[in-house]
């Protein structure tokens, strides 16, 4: 379907086309409902395209598929973040959804019986919004990289692509989850490496095809129905599943370790524009990739339709406060597996059923 054919009162608009986006897109177009996603990006998929360069899945691609669509691979594999990419692409254009691209909302608010969301002088109205930009929003630095000396190449790990980026010397990682380990493995092949941070445990077993054949659909089983908001055990684990670092998967310390890693305690603060630990070492590095994660941007939403910024009270995803707004992709919504593309389908069709259809199609001039 064009999106330049979208227009009028929407029935339902989906902000962000990612995963997770694609995936309720999915269920909308099998209902036939008035919709339009709107996507920041030029493409579908650059978010995974922006990430950097080695980036591979840790699920195998028989997980990997959106609603209706295999992921096109060997099933034991893990795709590229490249591979990623194109699968959505090709996708959404399968699907016929309608994407409109390089469309940043810039607001959101509620007029009425309905919802606006303004970008760039346009705006658009809906009865139904989807909050779907997912959970990798803004990076997330502590406030005293900004003291760093100038002459220190700093990156976070957004946007880091390939060890080309990095001055000579000695490269400091902060941070000990995946994204931390596999960063620093990956550098410490052509700059001395240290990561500072403490992992948050590590998948006993080895990552890979066997893992993908044997271990990995157990972890998904448990990951889909046992750490779940509706299961005793999984409502004890989510705040401690979405507070502390993902167990390393891949790349595990004794890896770092045999490659030369320097496996240091957490980065305290900066004194005279360098690092210090907190064990209070002072560190000479040129280069640092703050590999800190990242934090939920809400701030384009109106705060009525918030809690204090973040996440309203919601279940699975619907807002139990205001009537026809929606949250779609984040962590553990509803499981563990939530925000990943082996869980995303699931949450997107239980809320494709939750969002409540117009009762009538008013087409009417889109206002500028």
């Amino acid at each position: 379907m064009n999106s330049s054919n979208v227009s009028g009162m929407l029935d339902t608009m989906i902000i962000g086309g990612g995963q997770a986006g694609l995936a309720l897109g999915h269920h909308l177009q099998e209902q036939q409902r008035h919709f339009l996603i709107l996507d920041e990006n030029p493409r579908t998929g650059d978010a995974w395209r922006q990430r950097w360069d080695s980036l591979r899945l840790f699920t195998p691609a028989k997980f990997d598929g959106l609603p209706g669509t295999p992921f096109p691979a060997d099933p034991l594999s893990f795709p590229t973040k490249d591979e990623v990419a194109d699968y959505l692409e090709n996708y959404a254009t399968g699907e016929g959804l309608p994407i409109l691209h390089g469309t940043r909302v810039e607001r959101l608010w509620r007029e009425a019986d309905h919802f606006v969301a303004a970008s760039n002088g346009r705006r658009w109205e809906a009865r139904n919004a989807v909050v779907a930009t997912g959970v990798s929003q803004a990076p997330k630095v502590p406030g005293f990289a900004a003291e760093l000396a100038p002459s220190t190449l700093q990156l976070h790990s957004s946007g880091y692509r390939n060890p080309g980026q990095l001055q000579d010397g000695p490269v400091l990682v902060v941070g000990l989850g995946n994204s931390g380990a596999e960063i620093a493995l990956e550098v410490s092949r052509s700059h001395p490496t240290t990561v500072a941070g403490k992992p948050g445990g590590e998948l006993p077993l080895k990552h890979g095809r066997a893992a993908a054949r044997y271990a990995l659909p157990l972890i998904r089983f448990l990951g889909m129905h046992v750490l779940t908001l509706g299961t005793p055990v999984g409502r004890k684990a989510a705040p401690v599943f979405t507070a502390r670092a993902t167990p390393l998967i891949r790349t595990k310390t004794r890896d770092l370790a045999a490659a030369g890693v320097r496996l240091a305690p957490r980065v305290a603060a900066v004194e005279d524009g360098k690092p210090v630990l907190e064990d209070g070492t002072r560190m000479e590095v040129a280069n640092v990739i703050w590999c800190t994660g990242f934090r939920d941007d809400f701030s384009w939403i109106d705060p009525a339709l918030l809690d204090g910024g973040a996440l309203p009270r919601q279940h699975r995803g619907v807002a139990l406060d205001t009537p026809g707004l929606f949250f779609l992709g984040q962590e553990f919504l509803y499981a563990a597996v939530s925000a990943t593309l082996p869980g995303v389908g699931r949450d997107a069709r239980y809320m494709a059923a939750k969002i409540p259809r117009l009762g009538r199609i008013d087409v009417l001039p889109m206002r500028q």
